[in-house]
């Protein structure tokens, strides 16, 4: 059966572009996407698939700014013609499950979440890009009152739809309506290596932009000077997070795989304080062994094991062994009680316990059940 495949867009490698890697090692069939900016895929198995991509590829600047055309995206995405494909796999956070297609076709859509600044981040998305007041703001909130209502219509295209954590499957059936499959996205947890022997230092590594809180982690670090603090990654916030960093905080910026796998290994503990679908450092933190100490919202509930006063009792009981500790508000106190906490108990986690819980989210148990699911669905709608 021939099978194409449908991504937002693929202009950086990210999460939903990891799952679609692995997607395209199972069926290898052609990739159709808004944009593409083939250079970003340098070292990516994507790079030898055959793309397509829309109208908006053309338009300016359209690599860098191709959010800018939002109100295109829907009849976009309409205009690819899959007709002469049995079989469609989109992997979609925004508009590519809302590919047209006839009814004895079969689409399965690996939804990382219903489109969430037009939906439960809409208030949020609105204040923080500043278009709350004026003109803009009222074009703004028509373009995205469009887009809800275009999403709404679409949900019916996709037949299955599969998910990356119960989280988002609850926004999936609050949002469409629909059931889905939660099948845990890949994590390359076998690049990583145990590491027990820990350094003085706490890590968090992200992106930096406003809904990772790292500015938070950072005003925290500053109110307990005698704790070391590492920080990875780049985005529009460094500036405003290297201007607040006290003596105790590094600012490494960018670094390359290496680099951030030597920090994850020697790291004490991981700090995490994003509401994230999935997470998939938290993962890869634990692979390496290292404890995390997050925010106990979002994927990381289902990712990390967290203590409490059954799972480190001396005599084993059977509870799973912790790998990690929430706190449970976005905050500095919240934090600081949280490392307290940790700084308790560290001695009593067990680095291998912990990266064994990681093992649990590696990239071949993904292929495996997501081929299945595939082969089962296939069967069934084509018998």
């Amino acid at each position: 059966m021939k099978i194409a495949l449908i991504h937002d867009w693929l202009v950086f490698l990210g999460g939903s572009e990891k799952v679609l890697e692995a997607i395209y090692e199972i069926f290898p069939g052609p990739i159709f996407t808004l944009v593409a900016d083939i250079d970003s895929l340098d070292g990516s198995i994507l790079k030898r698939a055959e793309i397509f991509t829309s109208f908006i590829e053309k338009l300016p600047l359209a690599k860098k700014q191709y959010r800018s055309y939002l109100p295109l995206f829907p009849i976009a995405i309409e205009q690819f013609d899959l007709s002469e494909y049995d079989i469609i796999i989109s992997v979609s956070s925004s508009v590519a499950k809302g590919i047209l297609k006839r009814s004895d076709q079969l689409h399965i859509s690996y939804c990382c979440t219903p489109i969430r600044y037009a939906w439960d981040l809409y208030h949020q998305y609105i204040i923080e890009s500043g278009l709350n007041k004026g003109l803009k703001s009222l074009l703004a909130k028509l373009i995205l009152h469009y887009v809800r209502i275009w999403d709404q219509t679409t949900m019916n295209r996709v037949d299955y739809f599969i998910t990356l954590s119960n989280y988002v499957a609850e926004r999936i059936e609050k949002t469409y309506g629909k059931d889905s499959t939660v099948i845990y996205p890949p994590v390359e947890v076998e690049k990583f290596e145990i590491e027990t022997k820990k350094e003085d230092f706490y890590l968090t590594a992200s992106r930096l932009v406003p809904y990772k809180k790292i500015d938070l982690i950072v005003e925290t670090f500053n109110k307990i000077p005698a704790r070391k603090l590492v920080v990875i990654g780049d985005g529009p916030e460094y500036n405003k997070i290297k201007r607040k960093a006290s003596k105790n905080i590094e600012l490494l910026g960018y670094q390359p795989f290496v680099s951030l796998k030597y920090y994850l290994q020697k790291a004490k503990a991981f700090i995490f304080m994003a509401d994230e679908d999935f997470g998939i450092l938290p993962v890869e933190a634990q692979a390496c062994g290292t404890p995390v100490i997050a925010y106990g919202k979002g994927g990381v509930v289902e990712t990390v094991v967290p203590f409490n006063n059954h799972n480190l009792q001396i005599n084993n009981l059977g509870y799973p062994k912790p790998t990690g500790i929430f706190f449970y508000k976005q905050t500095i106190d919240a934090l600081i009680e949280a490392i307290k906490l940790f700084e308790r108990i560290e001695s009593r986690f067990d680095y291998t316990e912990i990266r064994k819980n990681a093992m649990r989210f590696s990239k071949d148990r993904f292929v495996k059940e997501f081929k299945e699911f595939v082969d089962e669905k296939k069967k069934y709608y084509f018998k």
